[in-house]
């Protein structure tokens, strides 16, 4: 059970009377510029926090970062993997088709182009116009 109990005012401002008030109050308590060290790094003054942050919270966030950086690799390495088998895919698979199309379309070019020919010497000649099949060239 809770025991409630009034607390007299003369207590609570004997209790208060321990700290400085404004009155009170030291300019010399406060860190001076003369303080002030410009050459700290970066990694002294976050040194310095290792008495501010709890060890659970220094173990915590340690640990996040550890597994941040894992993953990272782990992305990367995936990442790297998944290139170098749509690259060696499209080499194997994708450029002799490529090339496979290419020939195909240069032949049939080139069958267009004796069909033209061997048209225009019978013109030449007086002959009759090859006779047409209905059908478009290249079949």
């Amino acid at each position: 059970m809770v025991l409630v109990e009034e607390v007299k005012e003369d207590i609570i401002i004997d209790r208060e009377s321990d700290y400085e008030t404004e009155s009170e109050f030291d300019d010399e308590s406060v860190a001076s510029d003369d303080e002030f060290d410009a050459d700290e790094t970066f990694r002294e003054r976050l040194a310095a926090l290792k008495d501010i942050v709890p060890p659970e919270t220094r173990t915590s966030i340690s640990k996040k970062a550890g597994n941040a950086v894992a993953f990272s690799k782990w992305v990367g390495s995936v990442t790297g993997k998944l290139a170098w088998w749509v690259t060696t895919s499209a080499l194997l698979v994708g450029l002799p088709l490529a090339l496979a199309i290419e020939d195909e379309a240069r032949i049939t070019q080139q069958e267009r182009e004796m069909q033209m020919q061997s048209a225009g010497q019978q013109q030449l000649m007086g002959g009759a116009p090859p006779p047409t099949t209905g059908l478009p060239a290249g079949f």
